[in-house]
């Protein structure tokens, strides 16, 4: 016997419908390319999405057919995140952070028939358009009037001129909850990289979830500063889950450095951001530059990769603000564990509640997760034993796009599919997950494993270290060693001995790196992670003291 519920499917667009008739006078606060500050609401940005839907079907695109975006956080890249997706095509998101040859890849990859972009790619755009030929419309995310004479762009658009003539009356199309809605490559570490395929319904899904109190915590009543770009998983999914909450969105646009965050937070009276640890690195220096303080920042998510010690006890004792660890991927959509304490906990030392919240936490509803032995055999939950992390759930990959890297997951033996994190983690008994390690960057030594996160953090720690990572380096004795490879903060000093002996009984001794390198800058990628591939590659004539 069935149920007796109406059948609705669960598509992107009833999130705008939504937000437009119970939500409409809440505000989208824009810095714009252009500088100045830009104002809009729920219900306008409802109004221009249609405008894009009946644009995009003026160019007769065939259905999940990709319109990709090259854009800053705004209020136009979220008019197009519900326009693409909307009528049926798909959304794709591209890092403009990317190696040109990079970007030229996965644009033919992904076959896009229409890129959108912010008048700052221009460069990057004309240095790749001539070798994408699947790209039949560029279209430049401004007025009209701020249009180039000669872009070197053929038949270039601009936004505002493509949607200003069309109707703002849209019937919305009803298709299957499962075709696809948007996609998003990895960062590849390692060839070329991979696109996650997200379903309308998967989306929908992850924006229910993200915005229950126990994960990001989302309400009508907040103003949320998402600082972890539109093109980077789809900004954790907030855009989604700000619509079916009705919260008010300020976007940064291009400038975001510490200053210029700091402004938008005050300004609009910012409850909740999220972004990465480096972004959050640089606003933390602002203030203590500049003795300042928040008046209405409650609590930042940080994601993207572990959050140092310092960094969370800094926000929580000097700024009174909440870090909600957090921790997902671009295959999970990416939202897999928030770190957010039980009701048992609330009673325990605040020292204790503090290395509880360091971890990245428990699993939010929709997502299962293991730990597993080299031979794929479960590990208890003691929160000691470490293993590798396996996750499954409606909205994590089953697949790539278009078979890309064959299957990717690993089956159990009741034929469950699960998907390898490259994690390695451990869970205590009440579920909270700690990542010990990337697997490709776990350090063996004299055949014990050694966390570089454990070792990155201690070094985060000390207050002349702005960034610290730790990799191994080939021992003929122990494997491998520990090295720290550190940048100071501007005007601090600290030597190699003093800061090895800053690990003095924070760790076991045999953990403790067997030496420093100071450098300017240790590398980024393009979701600001630390590139250890290529730091490695930097230090390949490194050879460790006394060998």
């Amino acid at each position: 016997m069935l149920g007796q519920m109406q059948s609705q499917p669960l598509l992107i667009s009833t999130l705008i419908v939504h937000a437009e008739r119970h939500h409409a006078s809440g505000e989208i606060v824009s810095r714009r390319v252009e500088g100045d500050i830009h104002r809009s609401n729920w219900g306008q940005i409802a109004v221009r999405s249609r405008k894009v839907a009946n644009a995009l079907n003026g160019l007769n695109l065939a259905f999940s057919d990709r319109v990709a975006t090259l854009a800053w956080n705004g209020y136009r890249h979220l008019e197009l995140y519900f326009g693409v997706s909307g009528t049926g095509h798909v959304l794709h998101t591209l890092n403009p952070r990317l190696h040109p040859d990079q970007l030229t890849w996965i644009v033919n990859h992904a076959e896009d028939k229409v890129v959108c972009f912010d008048m700052t790619f221009l460069p990057l755009v004309k240095a790749v358009a001539a070798k994408c030929p699947t790209v039949k419309h560029w279209i430049a995310l401004c007025d009209a009037d701020k249009l180039p004479a000669d872009s070197g762009l053929p038949g270039l658009q601009s936004y505002e001129a493509w949607i200003g003539g069309q109707p703002d009356t849209y019937h919305w199309p009803t298709f299957d909850e499962n075709s696809a809605s948007s996609m998003c490559y990895t960062s590849g570490t390692t060839g070329n990289p991979k696109a996650a395929l997200y379903s309308h319904r998967s989306t929908i899904l992850h924006a229910f979830t993200a915005a229950l109190p126990d994960a990001l915590s989302l309400s009508a009543r907040d103003s949320v500063l998402p600082v972890v770009p539109m093109f980077h998983v789809n900004a954790w999914g907030l855009p989604y889950s700000a619509a079916a909450t009705g919260c008010k969105l300020v976007f940064p646009g291009p400038a975001m450095d510490g200053k210029s965050i700091y402004e938008l937070l005050e300004s609009e009276k910012v409850s909740m951001a999220a972004g990465v640890p480096t972004v959050w690195q640089m606003l933390l220096g602002h203030l203590q530059a500049n003795n300042l303080k928040f008046s209405t920042l409650k609590s930042t998510v940080i994601g993207g990769s572990a959050c140092p010690p310092a960094m969370m006890k800094a926000f929580n004792d000097q700024y009174g603000v909440a870090v909600i660890h957090a921790w997902g991927m671009t295959e999970m959509s990416p939202l897999g564990t928030v770190c957010s304490l039980k009701n048992a906990q609330l009673a325990l030392p605040a020292e204790e509640q503090h290395k509880v919240l360091l971890k990245q936490g428990r699993a939010v509803y929709g997502v299962d997760m293991k730990i597993v032995d080299d031979a794929g055999d479960e590990l208890p939950w003691d929160g000691k034993r470490y293993g590798d992390l396996l996750v499954r759930g409606p909205w994590i990959i089953a697949s790539y796009f278009k078979g890309e890297g064959g299957d990717p997951l690993r089956y159990d033996a009741q034929g469950q599919g699960w998907f390898p994190t490259g994690d390695v983690a451990t869970i205590d008994p009440d579920g909270f997950m700690q990542i010990t390690d990337r697997s490709k960057d776990v350090i063996k030594s004299g055949g014990e494993w050694i966390s570089s996160i454990d070792v990155e953090n201690i070094a985060m720690a000390h207050p002349a270290v702005a960034m610290a990572a730790c990799v191994g380096m080939h021992h003929p004795k122990w494997d491998e060693r520990p090295i720290v490879v550190v940048v100071k903060k501007p005007g601090a000093e600290v030597t190699r001995e003093e800061l090895l002996a800053f690990f003095e009984g924070k760790t076991a001794k045999w953990q403790i790196p067997d030496d420093v390198v100071f450098v300017d800058a240790i590398p980024l990628g393009a979701t600001g992670k630390m590139q250890k591939m290529t730091l490695r590659q930097q230090l390949k004539d490194y050879v460790l003291p006394g060998i």
